[in-house]
């Protein structure tokens, strides 16, 4: 995958492999944003979203040469990435912080001057989805967030279509019941 400028994410890989190692800021910019997005929406923070990311930007660098199809990098990355953000929402829950003591959540750093309703809602939606399993919460994200279709959800997480289903219907029927409490 390449963002349609430049050279393909397969002939960066291996110029940094063949020792140009300057050549991985390509593949840094190329999707920490993207990614930024969705580590945010699942830990539920900027701060833990950006140091996910660049945890997840050095394992990949670390291990590089077990990238088996260096052209599918952004779905081999975005598996890192993925692991490292189910560990720290692990990690979280085996804290189990109260959801106050949470850094700020994602809704509250992108609310706009709006109607104070709107941030309260989606602030509910937030608690909402905090409360939902790591997959769930993952497919749910990929779907809803990044607009994915389930079969590029299954190409991404190596999940069957129809699992995914499922885990987007269990998804959706514990939104209604967190809704529901929260609300």
């Amino acid at each position: 995958m390449s963002s349609g400028e430049g050279p393909s994410d397969g002939e960066v890989v291996r110029r940094v492999l063949a020792g140009n190692v300057e050549q991985y800021a390509v593949l840094v910019r190329r999707y920490r944003d993207r990614y930024a997005r969705y580590a945010a929406r699942m830990l539920g923070s900027q701060d833990a979203a950006e140091d996910a990311v660049q945890d997840a930007l050095v394992r990949a660098y670390d291990q590089l040469a077990r990238c088996r199809e260096p052209e599918k990098f952004a779905g081999w990355f975005f598996l890192i990435l993925r692991n490292r953000c189910f560990a720290e929402r692990r990690r979280r829950n085996r804290e189990a912080r109260p959801l106050g003591a949470r850094d700020e959540a994602i809704a509250g750093s992108e609310r706009s001057d709006g109607p104070v309703e709107r941030a309260d809602d989606r602030r509910t939606l937030e608690r909402a989805l905090e409360r939902l399993t790591a997959e769930q919460r993952d497919v749910f994200v990929l779907k809803h967030v990044e607009e994915l279709s389930y079969e590029e959800i299954a190409a991404l997480t190596g999940a069957s279509v129809p699992s995914l289903k499922m885990r987007m219907h269990r998804a959706y029927d514990r939104l209604r019941a967190e809704l529901k409490e929260l609300v």
